[in-house]
């Protein structure tokens, strides 16, 4: 799985020109990645302020807004791959655009069912 963080608001920061930049790379890399049959599923998240976190405190359960770490960049969301290596997956979040605009791209494998990985 490549997870995807990034600052919530930068794309509203660039210019008309870098975002369509922008999405045309992404474009064409889920486009390749369909084609290669490597693309499994993927999700963009909402906006990190429509979150709640949940966690126990003092023994009951706590629910606050939004994501309750401070942090300046946020899961924003993620791409499931079935690649043949690790490198290949490492490759393809290299190419993800955000990260050349402060983000990062976070590659982890999946569990199987058995939990035999741990």
């Amino acid at each position: 799985m490549l997870l995807i963080y990034n600052r919530p608001g930068f794309v509203e920061e660039l210019t008309e020109q870098q975002r369509d930049e922008l999405f045309g790379e992404v474009g064409a890399i889920m486009k390749e990645l369909t084609e290669s049959g490597e693309l499994v599923g993927g999700d963009a998240l909402a906006d990190p302020s429509t979150a709640k976190t949940v966690r126990e405190k003092d023994g009951r359960v706590a629910v606050t807004d939004g994501p309750f770490l401070e942090a300046k960049e946020h899961f924003a969301g993620h791409i499931t791959v079935d690649c043949e290596s690790v490198e290949r997956a490492v490759e393809i979040a290299s190419r993800w655009p955000d990260v050349r605009f402060g983000g990062r791209m976070e590659v982890r494998a999946l569990m199987e069912q058995s939990g035999t990985e741990m």
